[in-house]
């Protein structure tokens, strides 16, 4: 019989979290003499020492809640037994002493030089949209370029298209129509896409084609369906088709070359997460962000409900006064955007998150925000914002996987990494996406879908350092091409999704 095993993160911690597979069953003795009362899950907390009624209960060193009734020690510290504490305040925060960053010198990766400077990790051509109405007859189009032109260009990865359900119907002029207009032009220029943007629009949308495209646009880089040279639905294809040849052209002569580490942009994101998310795949995922950074890197972390209950723990690292302040405005942005909606951060925990042992926010906050590692935060970005510097970087999206996928490329990023406990098939046909298991039986039955498995570190079989250092080198061989991670070898990817918080009219 396996040995009963918990795992306790913080001295000041009063629950621990059940760390056998399949959980462990009432009457079962841990090595320190400790008696379960009753079956808790796999990843689900039990109670270390008697816990009366109004008691602070934490985790992480931090209170997660407080008890709504009396927690026997041993017993199963479940959702229903717990009082979610209220959010904490966004005055009187403090900023704390940021050291310099020990540089990591020698560390490059093969990637597509741009003209601007920067480096993909994929050669894509992608087509921009500037309203929902042509995503049909775009897509259409590009399965006839997939089939016929993409074979003649060896060198291109693949075609996408930047569909949306943006661009008419909308309040265009409301002021925060400027997320998913900011958005979507930013989208066109990650640098996964080598500069060749294009846009298919209609004709008669609000979000006019031109203003998707940066200075120096050409004539030749908009079309519109309702153009009179369109005698039927022929043309249109045709039009579409043969302004991706042009571009497939230029574009396959792109090599790769190696280039420094401080070229990349990879961006952080969890999804299906659980108990073990912020013990096993986050850490390891925050000392590969740490190594990033450290090699010049730029690595970006978001979902503002997600990191909401630790805002104290974030303006702590700030690296000046302004990026404090920009934090702060974020989640008061946010606070105020749920409550338009009558919601609160509450609304993120999703039944697989408690399932997998998260009892609400807060304790699911503290994990997601150790994926960021220790760096000081360099810069904050609105969503859809690219960023202007190198280091770590906030930014603000909302907690939807698809959406801050989509925010991510639209704020330059080259790769990302996602954590995941309960599982996801995931990707993005636009970046390479790793998916990194919190725990190994997810790993194990999820073979052919999960990149990396971080549930070593739950049972000692290998270090947050060690797991860390061969996460950084993952990511740099993901990078180069020379590994393909599941979700491109199966050829899934989800649709693009705009954060529009502006009126629908």
């Amino acid at each position: 019989m396996a040995v009963a095993h918990y795992i306790r993160l913080h001295a000041a911690d009063n629950v621990a979290i059940v760390a056998n597979e399949g959980g462990l069953a009432a009457g079962a003795v841990f090595p320190c003499g400790l008696v379960l009362r009753e079956r808790v899950p796999m990843g689900h907390k039990l109670a270390l020492v008697d816990i009366p009624a109004g008691a602070e209960i934490r985790r992480y060193g931090t209170v997660i809640g407080t008890a709504l009734g009396d927690i026997p020690r041993g017993g199963w510290v479940a959702e229903k037994r717990v009082r979610m504490p209220e959010a904490p305040g966004l005055a009187g925060l403090v900023r704390g002493t940021q050291a310099a960053v020990a540089p990591l010198e020698g560390f490059t990766f093969e990637g597509f030089r741009n003209a601007d400077g920067s480096a993909g990790t994929r050669n894509v051509l992608a087509v921009s949209t500037s309203v929902q109405c042509v995503a049909g007859t775009l897509e259409f189009a590009l399965e006839r370029v997939r089939r016929e032109l993409l074979p003649r260009y060896p060198h291109v990865d693949g075609v996408v298209a930047l569909t949306h359900t943006y661009g008419c119907g909308v309040a265009i002029d409301a002021p925060d129509a400027i997320v998913p207009i900011r958005t979507l032009q930013n989208l066109a220029r990650n640098p996964n896409f080598g500069g060749q943007a294009m846009v298919v629009g209609l004709g008669c949308e609000k979000l006019l084609p031109e203003r998707l495209l940066g200075p120096g646009a050409a004539a030749g880089d908009v079309m519109r369906l309702q153009d009179e040279a369109f005698d039927g639905f022929g043309p249109m294809v045709e039009a579409i088709y043969g302004m991706c040849r042009d571009r497939l052209e230029i574009l396959d002569r792109r090599r790769r070359e190696v280039c420094p580490a401080s070229d990349l942009v990879v961006g952080l994101q969890c999804g299906g997460s659980d108990a073990f998310s912020g013990v096993t795949a986050n850490p390891a995922l925050g000392f590969a962000a740490d190594l990033l950074v450290r090699a010049g890197g730029t690595v970006m972390f978001s979902e503002v409900t997600e990191v909401r209950d630790g805002i104290d723990l974030l303006v702590a690292r700030a690296a000046d006064d302004g990026v404090a302040a920009d934090l702060i405005r974020e989640m008061a942005w946010y606070d105020a955007y749920l409550a338009r909606g009558g919601a609160d951060r509450s609304a993120n925990t999703t039944p697989g998150n408690k399932a997998g042992g998260l009892v609400n926010i807060v304790e699911k906050a503290m994990g997601s925000i150790v994926k960021s590692g220790s760096t000081p935060i360099v810069e904050v970005l609105a969503p859809g914002a690219r960023p202007t510097k190198r280091g770590l970087i906030f930014a603000a999206t909302p907690a939807s996987d698809f959406i801050c996928g989509t925010l991510q490329l639209a704020s330059g990023m080259g790769l990302q990494v996602f954590t995941t406990g309960r599982g996801t098939p995931y990707g993005l046909a636009a970046a390479p996406v790793l998916k990194v298991a919190t725990n190994s039986a997810l790993a194990r039955r999820w073979h052919d879908l999960i990149d990396f498995d971080a549930g070593g570190i739950a049972t000692g079989e290998t270090s947050i350092e060690e797991a860390g250092w061969a996460l950084f080198r993952l990511i740099l061989d993901t990078a180069s091409g020379r590994v393909v991670p599941w979700s491109d070898k199966w050829g899934i990817s989800n649709a693009l999704a705009l954060f529009n918080p502006a009126p629908v009219t």
